[in-house]
């Protein structure tokens, strides 16, 4: 009784670190978002928002059901701080949504890393004004454009007095990076991104690839425990991939393996960069490092296509006469909710172990 209560209690401590992408994936009408809110209830999941505009914001708000954590929204990813104008559309939100939000996700930028003391005088900048606002939300500058850690890390560092702006982890980023380099170093002149799964030379070469993408894992723990010692609110993008994928590489569900036309080690498939246990690793990490409440996960898996039938959610589409995207969007939130369980089944294990699965 007492083992069980206490794995119930890490199931409920990760959960509320939990967030997952809250948006209308297909084309339809708002029975989708309610669809969504309907889902993200059943799971227990706070919602990630992309919003472009205020009002955009504020329609997807409402169909968005209560929950402990506060929404984040990912802002367009074409705002850049460094150039005033965008950061007074970062203070619009900032400003209308307090109390209403917990922070809002802002990419860096390429030509961030020329100009780093112009980034840190424009995030110093946006957190005098947050301060101004108790309950508005932070901004969290996220890990997008691929540039080398090192510089990632020391922004952080060199922000960690501004107390309302801080960092986003994107895993995939990261991981992708960081497979590349590895890679890069025992094949110079080899791009790994130009290599896919029917390239003639991959079987003499997948062992390597293999390689390089399996350091993405202790990459992304090291880049984790190294932000985490500065004591700030961390936030996490949660999804899987692989370089050896065209087009867009990442933002798969951890349960998703690559196929290949041969058969590797027993299979003919690829394990992708993290896997559950990856998952289950890069959460138990960041919440044993990070301050108590001070860690937030967004699991923003969109890649993704099929159908499931709505159920007992059918009673939200009595005016569609073809359900085939509400099935579609159906589909996607399975993957959502699947995903939120590979966490929640881990933390028994992870947490209970360390002792920390009662905290309150």
């Amino acid at each position: 009784g007492e083992a069980s209560t206490e794995g119930t209690n890490a199931e409920q401590e990760v959960l509320r670190h939990v967030h997952a992408l809250f948006q209308q994936r297909v084309d339809g009408d708002d029975a989708l978002l309610r669809l969504a809110g309907l889902r993200f209830a059943q799971m227990g999941t706070a919602a990630e928002v992309h919003a472009h505009t205020p009002d955009q914001l504020e329609h997807v708000l409402q169909f968005v059901p209560s929950h402990a954590r506060l929404p984040v929204v990912h802002l367009n990813r074409g705002i850049n701080v460094l150039h005033r104008r965008d950061r007074a559309v970062v203070r619009e939100f900032a400003d209308r949504f307090a109390g209403r939000i917990a922070g809002l996700v802002v990419h860096d930028k390429r030509e961030m890393a020329a100009r780093t003391d112009r980034l840190l005088a424009a995030m110093r900048e946006l957190n005098a004004r947050l301060c101004e606002r108790p309950d508005g939300p932070l901004v969290f500058l996220e890990y997008a454009a691929g540039l080398d850690r090192g510089w990632f890390v020391e922004v952080a560092e060199r922000l960690q007095a501004a107390e309302r702006v801080s960092c986003c982890l994107d895993v995939g980023h990261i991981g992708l990076r960081q497979a590349a380099a590895r890679f890069g170093d025992s094949h110079p002149g080899l791009n790994l991104k130009k290599l896919s799964p029917v390239d003639d030379r991959l079987p003499d070469l997948v062992a390597d690839v293999q390689d390089a993408v399996g350091s993405a894992l202790p990459h992304v723990l090291d880049v984790t425990r190294s932000l985490a010692r500065l004591g700030k609110h961390l936030h996490f993008h949660l999804h899987d991939g692989h370089p050896l994928i065209p087009g867009l590489r990442d933002h798969f569900s951890f349960l998703t393996r690559l196929p290949i036309p041969f058969s590797y080690q027993g299979r003919r498939s690829l394990n992708m960069m993290y896997g559950p246990g990856g998952l289950a690793s890069i959460v138990s990490a960041a919440i044993e490092a990070c301050p108590p409440q001070g860690v937030s996960f967004t699991l923003e898996v969109h890649q993704v296509e099929g159908r499931l039938p709505l159920n007992d959610a059918a009673w939200l589409f009595p005016h569609w006469q073809d359900t085939t995207n509400a099935e579609r969007m159906n589909y996607w939130l399975s993957v959502l909710s699947e995903n939120a369980m590979l966490i929640s089944q881990h933390a028994d294990h992870d947490l209970s172990l360390s002792g920390r699965g009662g905290r309150n």
